[in-house]
C-alpha cells in the first residue's frame, strides 16, 4: 500500500520474545516482530492463534509473563493503554468503544483534557477535528450523535479519535468486518494517507485479499507462534492460507445445479413492530437445489428474517409458503416438523445450550421420537450411540459425548449445530452468519458441507454481513435494507460495486 519501504526505514515498534500463558494455555511462545515507519503489517492467523493477546499487551490490556516492548526505541513498561497512547500507540477494536448518546466531538475530546480545567476548550477541538477531518479524508459531522451513524462512519470517528490524540501507530482489529464495499475502499483510501503521512499501522484480518490490497508485509501466527514473515509482493493468498492452518486447504467450488421446486416463498411479506415495519412487504423465492444470499449491513431486518422463518415471528401481513403450501402455524417446533433446518447466528446463546452434553443438544430437536425416548424416558445410550456418530460425520473435535458444549470452540461448536441439523436431510436450511468469528479452516468446512447440502437437494437462504461468502455460494443474491428487499440478482451478473450501494442505500433497490 504505502511507497516501498527501504531497509533503513525507522522500526518505530519492536516486540521482542513475547510470551504469555493462561493457565496451561501458551497463548504467545517467543514472539518477536517490528514494525516501521509508514508500514501497514498485516496480522494473520486462525481463532486462538494469539492474534489479539499479542495486540491486548499491546495495548496495555495484558501484561506479559516474558519479552519485551519498545516503542520508537524506547521501553514500553507500564501496561496500560494510558501508557500506550502516550507512547504514541492507538487501537480500534473490532466492537467500537463509542458512547451513543454523546456528540462525535465529546466522544473524540473525551479524556484528553485535564480534569482540574474550569472550561471545556470547544472551539479549538472543532477546529483541530476539522483539520483531522480534511487532510485524511474523514468526514463526519462532529455536532452528530454516534447512536444516528452508520457503521463506516463510526469507524471514522475511532479513527479520528486516535488520530485526535497524536498516535503514530494505530492497530485496527477486523477494521472491515461490518463495512459495506464501498465503505472498506474509503477506509483503504485512509490507510494510504495515513501512511503517506508517515502514521505505522498493524492490519488484523481474517480476509486474505484484503491483506494483499492494503499490506506491505504479512505476519503470521499459529499457536501462538510466528510462522511466517513475508513481504506481500512475494507471497499469495493460497500461500498465506496455508501458513494460517498448516497444510493445504481445499478450494470451495460451487458447481452449477438446475433449481428444482420451489421450498420456501414470501409473498408481500410484512413484519411490524409497533408501526415500524422491520420487513416491508419482501417477496423471495428459493427453490432446491440453490442458495439464495441475502446481503446487508447488521440491523437491516436479517435477524427479524430469520425469526420469522425460524417460527419465532408471525408476520402482520403476507404469505408464507412452504412447499407449495401456505404456512399457518408459525412456531420453532413447527418448523422442525416440516423439515426446517435452522442455524442461527449466535450459536452460543441461540443455537445451543452451553451448559448442557453434546449428545444432549444433539438431540434437542428430536427427544420425543421413538428412536431416542419411550414413555417419556430418554434411552440415553441411543442418545449416545448417535451422538457418537455424528462427531465422527462431522469432525466435532472433542472429548467424548459427555464433554460439556461450553468447552468446545468456536469452530466445533458450529460443527455440532450443522451435524445436528443437516443429519436430519432437511428440505430448507436456514443459515444466518453461519462462519462468522470462525477461523480459515472451519469456514471452508462450513461452505463445503452447505455446498453438500446444496447437491443433495436443499434449498437454502444464507444470511451473511460477509460479502465474499456470498459471492462464493450463492446461486442468487438479494439485498435488505431497511426492511425492503430488492429483486433477486444471479451471481454471475452481481457487480460488487452495485450492491455496495444498494447495502449502503446509495442506491434504489428494485423489489
Amino acid at each position: 500500500m504505502s511507497q516501498l519501504l527501504q531497509p533503513e526505514a525507522e522500526v518505530v515498534l519492536q516486540l521482542t520474545n513475547i510470551s504469555k500463558r493462561f493457565g496451561s494455555l501458551l497463548a504467545n511462545d517467543a514472539v518477536s516482530l517490528e514494525l516501521h515507519r509508514g508500514e501497514v503489517l498485516a496480522l494473520l492467523g486462525e481463532n486462538g492463534a494469539g492474534k489479539t493477546t499479542l495486540m491486548n499487551i499491546l495495548f496495555g490490556h495484558y501484561v506479559a509473563d516474558e519479552g519485551t516492548i519498545a516503542v520508537f526505541g524506547k521501553p514500553l513498561k507500564t501496561s496500560s493503554p494510558r501508557a500506550a497512547i502516550e507512547a504514541g500507540v492507538g487501537m480500534v477494536h473490532q466492537h467500537f468503544t463509542l458512547a451513543d448518546n454523546l456528540f462525535v466531538l465529546d466522544n473524540i475530546t473525551l479524556g484528553t483534557e485535564p480534569l482540574w480545567r474550569l472550561w471545556h476548550d470547544a472551539r479549538s477541538a472543532r477546529q483541530r477535528l476539522a483539520h483531522l477531518s480534511e487532510r485524511f479524508g474523514l468526514a463526519v459531522n462532529p455536532d452528530a450523535k454516534i447512536g444516528t451513524l452508520s457503521v463506516g462512519e463510526r469507524q471514522r470517528v475511532e479513527i479520528l479519535k486516535a488520530l485526535y490524540r497524536e498516535v503514530k501507530i494505530l492497530i485496527l482489529d477486523e477494521p472491515t468486518a461490518v463495512l459495506t464495499p464501498p465503505e472498506a475502499e474509503s477506509l483503504f483510501a485512509t490507510l494510504r494517507q495515513l501512511t503517506e503521512a508517515g502514521l505505522s499501522i498493524v492490519f488484523i484480518s481474517h480476509k486474505l485479499q484484503e491483506v494483499m490490497t492494503v499490506s506491505d508485509r504479512v505476519i503470521v501466527l499459529r499457536a501462538g507462534k510466528v510462522v511466517a514473515d513475508v513481504t506481500t509482493a512475494d507471497t499469495t493468498p493460497t500461500q498465506l492460507a496455508e501458513h494460517m492452518v498448516g497444510r493445504p486447504l481445499p478450494k470451495t467450488i460451487r458447481q452449477p445445479l438446475m433449481p428444482g421446486e420451489p421450498v420456501l416463498q414470501l409473498d408481500n411479506v410484512t413484519l411490524k413492530t409497533g408501526n415500524l415495519a422491520v420487513l416491508d412487504a419482501i417477496n423471495l423465492l428459493v427453490r432446491q437445489q440453490e442458495i439464495v444470499g441475502i446481503a446487508g449491513v447488521s440491523g437491516n431486518g436479517q435477524a427479524a428474517l430469520f425469526d420469522l422463518l425460524s417460527g419465532l415471528l408471525t408476520p402482520t401481513q403476507g404469505t408464507v409458503w412452504l412447499y407449495g403450501q401456505a404456512l399457518h402455524q408459525f412456531s420453532p417446533a413447527a418448523m422442525v416438523q416440516a423439515g426446517v433446518a435452522r442455524i442461527p447466528e449466535d450459536r452460543h446463546t441461540t443455537g445451543l445450550v452451553a451448559d448442557m452434553n453434546i449428545w444432549e443438544n444433539l438431540i434437542l430437536e428430536t427427544h420425543q421420537e421413538a428412536e431416542f425416548s419411550h414413555v417419556g424416558l430418554l434411552k440415553r445410550d441411543a442418545a449416545s450411540r448417535h451422538a457418537a456418530n455424528l462427531i465422527a460425520a462431522f469432525d466435532v473435535r472433542c472429548p467424548s459425548p459427555n464433554a460439556t458444549v461450553r468447552l468446545l470452540s468456536g469452530g466445533n461448536m458450529q460443527k455440532l449445530i450443522l451435524s445436528r441439523e443437516l443429519s436430519r436431510q432437511p428440505k430448507l436450511i436456514l443459515a444466518s452468519q453461519p462462519t462468522r468469528g470462525l477461523d480459515l479452516g472451519a469456514v471452508t468446512y462450513v461452505h463445503q458441507r452447505l455446498l453438500d447440502a446444496r447437491a443433495n437437494g436443499a434449498g437454502i437462504l444464507l444470511i451473511s454481513e460477509d460479502l465474499d461468502e456470498l459471492l462464493t455460494l450463492s446461486d442468487r443474491l438479494c439485498v435488505l435494507y431497511k426492511g425492503q428487499l430488492s429483486e433477486p440478482i444471479a451471481i454471475e451478473d452481481v457487480v460488487v460495486s452495485e450492491i455496495g450501494l444498494m447495502m449502503a442505500g446509495k442506491e434504489k433497490m428494485k423489489g
